[in-house]
Parts: C-alpha cells; structure tokens; sequence
C-alpha cells in the first residue's frame, strides 16, 4: 500500500503514455526536482555536525514556538510533580519513614476495621472531588 500524501506534498499527475508505444514519458520538471533534492541532502548534512547542544536547543526553541500555552501549563505542573515527589523521595531516605514510640504516644489504638472504614471513606470523599473536578 502506498504511504498516504500529506496535504503540503503536490499531487502530481502519473506520466502520460503514448498510444503507439506504450512507454512512459519523462515528466518535464524533471531538471527541475534533482536540484531540489541535492541541496536538502547536504542541508541535513552540515546540520549534523552541531553536537548535542544544538539539538537541544533547537528543540526548546521548537517547543517554545509551536506549543500552545495551555499546554506549557501542565507541563510546568508535571515538573512540579515530579520534583516534589524526588524531594519527598529524598526526605524518605534521609530522615526515614519509621514511626518512633514518641510519634505512637500521639495516635490512639485504632483497630484495622475503623482503620480501612476511614481509607474507603477518604477514597470515596477524594474520588467524589476528583470527578467534579474532572467533569
């Protein structure tokens, strides 16, 4: 199957057969698309040799001009995230995430049963507010 034309690729007509013999003219802008395709060959080709810092560079700028603002504002909020949650992680390993007798002084007993209640409860209450806010 052929690959599908996009819309900025020209339709161009299949070549004209002659009825006598049957073969297959050469287009006429022949001349005129070898050129074309030389000078983005070695274009591709000088653009290669500029490292990791420019490829990096272009693509900031790329993401900058074409990425809609909305679209900038979850990705700020996904890099918040993701350095909260390294921070978090961090913290975890420092300080540990062991309660010591002095934090269990301050919680009273709580059976298992109250203790998954309150977790289906929460869930329930977090979920309700995550459906609103999603609509």
């Amino acid at each position: 199957m052929p690959p599908k034309r996009s819309a900025a690729q020209p339709v161009v007509a299949p070549p004209a057969t002659t009825a006598t013999n049957n073969v297959a003219s050469p287009p006429a802008d022949t001349a005129a698309v070898a050129p074309a395709a030389k000078s983005s060959t070695t274009r591709t080709s000088e653009s290669r040799g500029g490292g990791i810092g420019q490829t990096v560079h272009s693509i900031v700028r790329h993401y900058q001009e074409t990425t809609p603002q909305r679209t900038k504002l979850l990705d700020a909020f996904m890099a918040f995230l993701a350095v909260v949650g390294a921070l978090q992680f961090v913290y975890c390993i420092l300080m540990g995430n062991f309660t010591t007798e002095a934090n269990k002084s301050e919680f009273p007993s709580v059976s298992p049963e109250r203790a998954f209640a309150d977790y289906i409860v929460g869930s329930l209450i977090l979920h309700f507010f995550c459906i609103n806010f999603i609509n």
